[in-house]
Parts: C-alpha cells; sequence; structure tokens
C-alpha cells in the first residue's frame, strides 16, 4: 500500500451524516490538520432520522455534537445542508450543492465515503453511496465550465478541481496515512463526541474499543503501527 502525497493544503471531506468521519478517517483529519493543512467538513444531511427522539429535536443535537467531534481533530469549518436524512437521492441539486461547495473552498483533496454496495462492516447504507457517488460526479462538475454554469454566473465561482478523491471505507484500499499516537486518540475522541447519538445504540461498542484497532489493521498494510486508508483516485 502507497503513502498518500503530503503536498497539499486544503482538504473537503463530504460525508452524508454526522459522525460518518469518525469511524476511522478522523485521525488521518486530526494527522492534517496538526500538520497545517485545512480541513472543512460538508454535511448533506443533519442526520435528523438517525434517532428516535423526533427530527426536529435530533438535527440540532447531531448538529452540536458534530462541532464537538470537529474541534477534537482541528477542525473549525463545518457546513451541514438540509437534505433529507434517510432518503438522500443523487440529484442535480445535490451535485450542485456540493459542487458549489468545491469551488468555494477549493481543495486539493476530497475525501468521501465508500459507495459500493456490500462494505467491510457489511451492506452500506443508502446515504452513503448516495453521498459518494454525488461526491464523485461533483469533483467533475466542480472542474468543467459548462457543468452548472450559474456557480459562476450568478454566484461568482470559478471552476476549480481537486487532485485527489479520497475513499473511505473501502474493501481494497490502496494508500494510506500513517499515524502518531495523539491522532488515535484524537480519533477516539471524536467519535466520542456524539455522545446522545452513541446513546441511543445500545450495542454500539465504546470508541476506545475499537477505533484503535481498525488504524492498528491500517498500520498493518502499511508496515506502521497505525495508519488510515483510503482508496485514491488520482483526478488531476
Amino acid at each position: 500500500m502507497e503513502r498518500l502525497p503530503g503536498d497539499f493544503t486544503r482538504v473537503l471531506c463530504v460525508v452524508a451524516h454526522p459522525d460518518d468521519m469518525e469511524y476511522g478517517a478522523s485521525a488521518a483529519v486530526h494527522h492534517w490538520t496538526s500538520h497545517g493543512v485545512e480541513v472543512a467538513y460538508l454535511l448533506l444531511t443533519s442526520g435528523e432520522a438517525g434517532m428516535q427522539s423526533p427530527p426536529a429535536v435530533v438535527g440540532p443535537l447531531r448538529a452540536r455534537e458534530q462541532q464537538e467531534a470537529c474541534a477534537a481533530v482541528g477542525v473549525d469549518r463545518l457546513t451541514i445542508l438540509d437534505h433529507p436524512d434517510g432518503v438522500l437521492q443523487p440529484t442535480l441539486d445535490l451535485r450542485r450543492d456540493i459542487a458549489r461547495v468545491i469551488r468555494r473552498f477549493k481543495p486539493d483533496v476530497v475525501v468521501t465515503s465508500t459507495w459500493d454496495v456490500e462494505a467491510p462492516w457489511g451492506l452500506n447504507q443508502a446515504d452513503h453511496r448516495v453521498a459518494g457517488l454525488a461526491t464523485l460526479d461533483a469533483c467533475r462538475d466542480a472542474d468543467n465550465t459548462w457543468v452548472f454554469p450559474e456557480l459562476a454566473e450568478d454566484e461568482g465561482l470559478a471552476k476549480w478541481g481537486p487532485t485527489w478523491l479520497l475513499v473511505t471505507g473501502s474493501a481494497e484500499p490502496t494508500h494510506g496515512v500513517p499515524l502518531e499516537d495523539a491522532d488515535v486518540m484524537a480519533a477516539v475522541a471524536s467519535l466520542a463526541a456524539h455522545t446522545a447519538y452513541l446513546a441511543d445504540l445500545p450495542d454500539h461498542p465504546a470508541p476506545a474499543s475499537f477505533i484503535p484497532e481498525m488504524l492498528r489493521a491500517g498500520g498493518e498494510a502499511m508496515g506502521v503501527r497505525h495508519a488510515a486508508t483510503f482508496r485514491a483516485h488520482r483526478l488531476r
């Protein structure tokens, strides 16, 4: 497995829900922010359908917990869109919304979740699949003058193309980010920040009981102690 080149300065993470970045990928985020890389999160929904309480209560609650999770890994730029949780669709509106943020933030790297139906942990949730594919398409849309031209004409957002698309949760990762102990602990803290959400899942293991082991498995594939792994696609 190759080491991901580190010659980038901005990373945009695009996922469906609060907590989606916290299952290992946030360790890489902490590593990047600790080394001066600017990282922003874009959540496509507020995760309002992910708990047993009413969505009007859950959405703001999960947004607050995501802010705390971001703080644990050095991220202070969080955007949460209002697409519906649980029934996310791969629409042109969704692609435009992602492309807008790509053009505005100008990342060198975009991170998203796997769109495979079968993921290493089991059958992949529908919103995760939609988020991954929509992000893949939006990376190309953002770099095409003639796709969503209104972003330039009406909003002044010139085209922009990221160099890398990194996919988390892939069964066949190609690249990894070697981690320090502080990155692993920050990843545990970022998932633990979702206190109410995890309390609503009584069978969910404690973050400290499996996040380090997950990152240790990635490290074995790279010949280091811990690593966060991705399936990497070079777009430019």
